[in-house]
């Protein structure tokens, strides 16, 4: 019995310019590069998008209020607050900014003659309103009273706090809550100094308001 297999039973040798009916290595590697390169160029076109929607700017607001007498119109973002207004666009930096969340008293304005907290306040819900800050107390280089008594009794150390203690003590006297010691503490309890002048600042309001 012959022991040669016949030529059909045979697989013929795959030559170099040959291919057989399956994928060849080179086909899917070829394959997966093009696909991962779909992929990428679809990662970065979604990415791409994202960031252009991130640009688009957000909604602003023309708003315009009076600020220590003068009339200023200006456009903001309609997140902007007071305080950012003041500081950032109408380059009036007295009033500072420290816990910007309406706990320590320094960014204190009067707005339409009431104390706010600036940093809490919206700038485009003041539409007409007028607004002082500790840039328009003095009338030139006179003093106004209060910042004169804080002068006198010197009520401050690193003076951070002294734009908004002086804001709120103004509208302290203005309201009348300064009949005592005990009630002017209480009325600007909202105002935070961190040197610890608390007699002092509330000798300044004293006085000042004795000599209304």
């Amino acid at each position: 019995m012959s022991s040669e297999l016949s030529d059909s039973a045979v697989s013929p040798p795959t030559g170099a310019g040959e291919s057989t009916s399956g994928p060849s290595r080179r086909t899917v590697i070829a394959t997966g590069a093009a696909v991962g390169g779909v992929m990428v160029a679809g990662g970065t076109f979604l990415a791409g998008a994202e960031e252009a929607a991130a640009t688009v700017a957000a909604p602003s607001s023309r708003v315009s209020l009076t600020v220590n007498g003068t009339r200023r119109t200006v456009t903001v973002d309609n997140r902007t607050s007071l305080l950012d207004l003041l500081r950032e666009h109408l380059e009036l930096t007295g009033s500072k900014k420290g816990c910007n969340a309406g706990a320590c008293g320094a960014c204190t304005v009067l707005v339409d003659g009431q104390r706010v907290n600036s940093c809490l306040t919206l700038a485009v819900r003041l539409e007409g309103a007028e607004v002082t800050t500790i840039e328009g107390l003095a009338k030139g280089d006179k003093l106004h009273p209060l910042q004169q008594a804080f002068v006198d009794e010197d009520a401050f150390q690193c003076g951070y706090c002294t734009p908004g203690q002086i804001m709120s003590g103004v509208g302290c006297i203005q309201e009348g809550h300064t009949n005592s010691p005990e009630e002017i503490r209480e009325y600007m309890s909202g105002n935070v100094c961190r040197c610890g002048c608390y007699v002092k600042i509330v000798r300044a309001v004293e006085q000042t308001a004795a000599r209304k």
